[in-house]
C-alpha cells in the first residue's frame, strides 16, 4: 500500500505567523502609546482648567494678580510640563458681550469680571507621534464677577492683599 502524499498547497507555511507578528507588533504597540498619550493631553487640559477656575475663584475676592498667578501654578499638578502661564485681567461687565473685548476696570468695583487665562505647552511622549505633531499649546480661561474688592486702602480689614478674605 502506497502511503498519500500530501501534494505541496497542502502544507502548512512555516515562519508566516512569525512575519505577521513582526509587521503588526509595533504598529500595534505605537496605537498603545498614542492611546496613553491622548489620556494624558486630556489629563493635563482639564488639570488646566482646574487650574484657571481655582485662579478666578481667587480673584474675585482677592485683586492681587501675583497672589492669583501663584494660585494658578500651586493648582497645577504637572511641574514637568515647558512654558506654563497665567495672565489675570479684570474688564468691565457690558451686557451680551465678550468681557476680554471690553475696557479694562480701571477702578476695581464689584461686578467686574475676573479673567484668567492658564496655558502650557504640552507634548507627546511617543517618539513618532511628538515628532510629528510636535508641542500643542493647551489654554484654558474663566471668568467670574468680582464680589469683593481687595485689597482696599478705604477698609482696614481689608488694607492690604494679607488681611483679604482668601488666600492661597
Amino acid at each position: 500500500m502506497k502511503r498519500a502524499t500530501r501534494t505541496r498547497w497542502m502544507r502548512r507555511p512555516r515562519g508566516q505567523a512569525l512575519v505577521e507578528f513582526a509587521l503588526v507588533f509595533p504598529v500595534f504597540i505605537l496605537v498603545l502609546l498614542s492611546v496613553f498619550d491622548l489620556g494624558r493631553g486630556v489629563f493635563i487640559y482639564n488639570g488646566l482648567t482646574n487650574a484657571a477656575r481655582e485662579g478666578a475663584r481667587l480673584a474675585i475676592v482677592n485683586q492681587d494678580p501675583a497672589l492669583v498667578e501663584q494660585r494658578v501654578q500651586e493648582q497645577l499638578f504637572a511641574s514637568t510640563l515647558s512654558n506654563v502661564g497665567s495672565v489675570v485681567e479684570f474688564h468691565k461687565q457690558l451686557p451680551n458681550d465678550d468681557p476680554t473685548t471690553n475696557p479694562s476696570c480701571t477702578v476695581m468695583a464689584t461686578g467686574c469680571i475676573a479673567v484668567v487665562t492658564a496655558q502650557v505647552d504640552w507634548s507627546a511622549i511617543t517618539p513618532i507621534v511628538g515628532s510629528i505633531i510636535g508641542p500643542i499649546t493647551f489654554t484654558a480661561r474663566s471668568e467670574l464677577p468680582v464680589e469683593l474688592v481687595c485689597p482696599n486702602p478705604k477698609y482696614p480689614d481689608y488694607a492690604t492683599s494679607a488681611l483679604c478674605p482668601k488666600q492661597p
